[in-house]
């Protein structure tokens, strides 16, 4: 017989490579968002940060900052999220960006 060198195709996973980077989200977002409360009231919420970071102290900073009153709330699905009072998206991503906590690109602002 002759050996033609014919190559047969073995099975590709495309999502082998995600795996080295660190699961299936390489990048992993923090979400913040508004919420709309009765009349002019709103929370502002923080997801996603790392698990490893302290949310006391991250929430500390961030009242003293901004001069509003705020917790973390833990969630089943989500884990733990910061609830800020007020409209403070644009003040809490430059704060995560300033301290070092997160890079700009990890940041999606939502609402309105």
């Amino acid at each position: 017989m002759v050996d033609i060198g014919i190559q047969i195709p073995t099975t590709f996973d495309p999502f082998a490579e995600a795996e080295e980077f660190g699961g299936t989200g390489a990048k992993e977002y923090v979400h913040i968002r508004i919420q709309q409360r009765n009349g002019k009231k709103s929370l502002t919420t923080v997801q996603g940060l790392k698990q490893d970071l302290s949310y006391e102290k991250i929430l500390k900073c961030l009242k003293k900052e901004f001069c509003c009153n705020g917790n973390v709330v833990n969630d089943k699905e989500l884990g733990k999220i910061i609830q800020l009072q007020g409209d403070q998206r644009k003040n809490v991503s430059q704060f995560l960006v300033n301290a070092g906590i997160v890079k700009k690109d990890q940041i999606k602002i939502h609402g309105f």
